[in-house]
């Protein structure tokens, strides 16, 4: 169906997009500041170290399983394309997925200290937290294609979840220090956030009633699109291969506490210092870069980029060393985020926000996480050092570079602000959005 612009006066636009931006940044908030990689890290890493005393395998294999419903976030996406709930596509997931995600994480304080029971509430955290995360992300995706500000509004996402960052870093640290029945008390409250702000901020028109064969049809529809979607799929495998490369997340703590004999505060400076700086990068990219140059030329330069933070811990020895590794590889590795995020949004297609988006970032945990198992496990097995690991891993996230080059032309050679097709004429209008997320 062909879309036709909407025009509507500047001043309800600019206050629309201001809305929509307010509901994307606190959506990030709300689901990155509280996860389990978020502020509960330190706690959560430090429990099954020190308490349970995990090898480096049962930890990352613990946060594998537990980030597991991450893996399915396309699944999710594709329901809350094609089925209204409470007659909304992004609010009412959105609520309903915070207020679980609150739930969850009070239930983690009455859980017993032992492996399974806690990766079992684990997991009901993150299935709570993706509901949530996909609406949002999903939300995005219709706000960036109707302002044409792919590039720009992946980079306040990724300021924002940097600065998460920066927060969950000195907050996870501090935690970890304290009873660990704060941790649950203190995310929870913070995930709740999104609930207010999904209620006063987010508009949203009631989605058109469809019969449970119009619903169905509409879903086959989208897997149809998706799987047709060559440029999505390219995209997918670039990011698998970047963030596969053996990871280190798991043997970098166990480094820290075992080499470098940080406490859990210091552990947690240096995830705020490497936020702060991702903070800087996701500004640049998206005040200069984005608007200057080419997405090809952005992907080629912000992997490489990317790797050489992925490197440097190949000198990770002493805590000054660390200070600086770690605030370079936030810059370096938020720079090869964000240029990764604006592709997910460039290649999802249209009518397909949540699903598309969703795809790409479950290929990104999936990768992240199931490299990080790979990482511990070939270091406990071969007993390899940190440092060759992690050589390792920065050479290995340049194999993303020639896949890169497959992608089409018309995703990867327009810059910023360029409305590359038709639907990126829409004027940011709730009616015009709705109506394009419907069955068609």
């Amino acid at each position: 169906m062909a879309t036709v612009a909407v025009e509507i006066p500047s001043t309800q636009t600019n206050r629309m997009l201001l809305l929509a931006v307010i509901v994307v940044v606190f959506g990030v908030l709300a689901t990155s500041l509280p996860q389990t990689q978020g502020l509960g890290v330190i706690p959560i890493r430090n429990l099954l170290k020190n308490a349970l005393h995990a090898t480096r395998e049962s930890s990352a294999a613990f946060v594998f399983w537990a980030t597991i419903p991450w893996y399915f976030k396309p699944l999710v996406g594709m329901v809350q394309d094609g089925f209204p709930l409470f007659h909304t596509r992004r609010r009412s997931y959105m609520l309903v997925g915070s207020v679980l995600s609150t739930v969850a994480w009070l239930g983690l304080d009455f859980t017993p200290y032992e492996y399974h029971a806690v990766l079992l509430v684990n997991i009901a955290i993150n299935s709570a937290m993706v509901i949530a995360s996909t609406a949002v992300g999903g939300y995005m995706v219709e706000i960036a294609r109707a302002s044409a500000s792919s590039g720009r509004l992946t980079s306040v996402r990724n300021a924002v979840e940097q600065f998460s960052f920066v927060i969950s870093g000195v907050g996870s640290g501090f935690l970890a220090g304290l009873d660990f029945k704060w941790t649950g008390i203190t995310c929870g409250a913070v995930t709740f956030v999104l609930v207010p702000i999904a209620i006063w901020c987010l508009i949203e028109k009631p989605a058109l009633e469809q019969t449970g064969a119009q619903v169905f049809m509409a879903a086959g529809g989208r897997l149809a699109q998706i799987g047709k979607a060559k440029a999505l799929w390219i995209a997918a495998a670039v990011s698998f291969l970047f963030y596969f490369a053996p990871g280190i997340q798991t043997a970098q703590f166990y480094a820290q506490q075992n080499d470098l004999h940080l406490t859990t505060q210091q552990q947690g400076n240096l995830v705020s210092m490497a936020g702060l700086f991702g903070v800087l990068a996701a500004f640049l990219y998206g005040t200069l870069a984005a608007k200057r140059f080419r997405l090809r030329t952005l992907l080629v330069s912000c992997i490489i980029i990317g790797a050489s933070g992925q490197a440097s811990y190949a000198f990770y020895y002493s805590y000054a060393g660390a200070r600086f590794i770690d605030s370079y590889w936030g810059f370096t590795y938020t720079l090869a985020e964000v240029a990764m995020m604006h592709l997910a949004v460039r290649a999802t297609p249209v009518g397909c926000e949540a699903l598309g988006f969703a795809l790409m970032m479950a290929v990104r945990n999936f990768g992240l996480f199931g490299g990080d198992w790979f990482g511990a496990a070939l270091q406990d097995h071969y007993h390899l050092s940190f440092h060759a690991l992690a050589a390792i891993n920065g050479a290995g996230s340049l194999l993303a570079l020639p896949v890169m080059l497959l992608l089409p032309r018309a995703i990867v050679m327009g810059k910023d602000a360029q409305k590359a097709d038709p639907e990126t004429q829409m004027a940011v209008d709730p009616a015009a959005i709705q109506g394009r997320s419907g069955s068609g």
